[in-house]
């Protein structure tokens, strides 16, 4: 398939079989969310081009802590990853991204890489908070202690709180 159109009805009706929000805001544009486990939820923007669709989903913010080592776990990471690679743009975001031909367009490889995308952004994320933001980690545990405030959610953390 080299037809923008229906790569583009391919997306549909993957979105629509997997039961997932989507929006196609302009043609050919779409956003769609998957829930996840560690991370509740990841935008994924899916760009149907002349020649390519392109995949870009965010992952986290500019980390505050321990960049050089994050990176380098990322850059490490990518290299088992299937369809999408981690990025970093200009503000210090992180992505995936990714960009695969019009004519690998299916149902079957949406999916894989929709599946992928959730994977290792779902994945990693705890990796990504605990190394970037360890201080903000402490900052929250402390706070939540203070107010009386239930630290379930951060029990994954555990390693930062145990001794506060």
């Amino acid at each position: 398939m080299t037809d923008p159109a229906a790569a583009a009805a391919v997306l549909r009706a993957a979105f629509d079989a997997a039961s997932l929000e989507w929006d196609e805001a302009t043609p050919l544009h779409f956003t769609v969310s998957l829930p996840g486990e560690h991370k509740q939820r990841t935008a994924c923007s899916l760009v149907v081009g002349t020649h390519a669709l392109s995949v870009n989903a965010f992952v986290a913010r500019h980390v505050d802590e321990n960049q050089e080592e994050l990176y380098r776990w990322l850059l490490e990471r990518n290299v088992r990853l299937y369809g999408v690679a981690f990025a970093v743009d200009k503000l210090g975001d992180i992505y995936l991204v990714g960009r695969i031909p019009l004519h690998a367009v299916t149902p079957d490889e949406v999916d894989r890489l929709l599946g992928a995308v959730l994977e290792y952004a779902d994945s990693s994320f705890d990796v990504i908070l605990a190394t970037g933001f360890p201080s903000a980690i402490r900052r929250e545990y402390s706070w939540r202690v203070r107010q009386g405030e239930p630290t379930d959610s951060l029990a994954t953390f555990e390693h930062l709180t145990r001794d506060l």
